[in-house]
């Protein structure tokens, strides 16, 4: 996929300001009715418990009034900047670095949003089509968790960075491939596994790197909510995909490769360095670079034992992931990874009261 001059455009218009159109999307899909409401899968219903206890308020649970510095707005290193140590950033002064460090995380941040709310149409559409009714009891609560994940990060671009980046058209493609698929299972192994769990890791270097207490603390209050969706999504696929042909679990394994990658090779950030107007020799040598080599290796730590937990483990996922070098992932607890994403969240809620306390014990 190329990025074509009309995209290009779009980019400057939204990073100045202006809001991208609305975009449309055909979704061809059945309305399911499920009447046998006494019959639930006791995790799924377990797990829906959980969620209708863990919710949340943005404006309360995150503290608003902490400022934050324009210059580098998540206080990630630098040397973990693709451009460090480079000749582009070497020659650049103080003033362009920081403006490099704002654009690049108004982009990320930008993609987390644009992400939410496709995950919030993803799960409202999984409500309608899910056949079962212990999944629609779960996915309703995801629904009002990704409504909230697209408010928190609508507000801190809008009101802390200052600056926002359209949907990246890598990603536009795979949401456009999650939403018109008419199957229910689709919109979970393209959603749930996919798209979250990629971003589960890209949330969780933030949320462990990051210096700025805001952008931490909000990283890991939604990891601590999408940690329960990436439940639901195995939870549901490992029950339903022995069901199917081998020839229905290729065509699945088929879409998890090219999507997989898809996001691997396009989701480069392409749209900053063209906005900050960087030599065109910059693209290919991030792409190239060793620090987004291990940083796009990281992001399928969670998809890779996903998938093999839920059944999709042939000869053609396999060979897939040895080529991107993330076997090693396959053996991934990934239930401890789950568990420590709330237990990190509840490390933030514990410090926050402590905070809250020792300001009312001084005044």
């Amino acid at each position: 996929m190329t990025i074509s001059d009309d995209v290009r455009k779009d980019s400057v218009r939204e990073v100045a300001g202006a809001p991208e159109p609305k975009w449309g999307i055909d979704s061809p899909a059945t309305t399911v009715f499920d009447f046998n409401y006494t019959d639930g899968r006791d995790q799924l219903l377990r797990l829906y418990d959980k969620g209708t206890r863990r919710q949340w308020i943005g404006s309360d649970r995150l503290d608003w009034s902490l400022e934050v510095d324009l210059d580098n707005p998540v206080g990630l290193p630098d040397d973990i900047n693709p451009l460090f140590g480079t000749v582009w950033w070497d020659k650049m002064d103080d003033k362009r670095k920081g403006e490099v460090r704002r654009h690049f995380e108004a982009w990320r941040f930008s993609q987390f949003m644009h992400g939410e709310q496709g995950a919030l149409i993803c799960t409202a559409k999984i409500v309608q089509t899910v056949p079962d009714i212990d999944s629609k009891f779960y996915a309703s609560t995801q629904v009002i968790d990704e409504a909230r994940h697209v408010e928190v990060y609508s507000r801190y671009l809008h009101e802390k960075v200052q600056m926002v980046y359209p949907l990246n058209p890598s990603l536009r493609a795979l949401l456009d491939n999650v939403i018109s698929d008419s199957r229910w299972d689709m919109t979970y192994l393209g959603m749930q596994v996919l798209i979250e769990g990629l971003a589960l890791a890209a949330f969780g270097v933030i949320r462990n790197m990051a210096e700025e207490p805001l952008a931490k603390s909000l990283n890991a209050y939604v990891m601590q909510d999408e940690a329960r969706h990436v439940m639901f999504g195995r939870l549901a696929l490992r029950d339903y995909y022995p069901q199917l042909s081998q020839a229905e679990r290729d065509e699945r394994e088929e879409f998890c490769v090219e999507a997989c990658y898809h996001m691997r090779d396009r989701f480069l950030g392409e749209e900053v360095w063209e906005r900050l107007e960087l030599p065109p020799e910059v693209a290919p040598y991030v792409e190239n670079s060793e620090t987004l080599r291990v940083f796009r290796s990281y992001l399928f730590m969670r998809i890779v034992p996903i998938l093999k937990d839920i059944g999709l483990w042939g000869d053609r996922i396999q060979k897939a992931f040895a080529d991107m070098g993330v076997m090693a992932f396959a053996d991934t607890d990934i239930d401890a990874e789950m568990a420590s994403d709330e237990a990190a969240a509840e490390e933030y809620d514990q410090a926050r009261m402590a905070h809250v306390k020792a300001v009312a014990d001084l005044a």
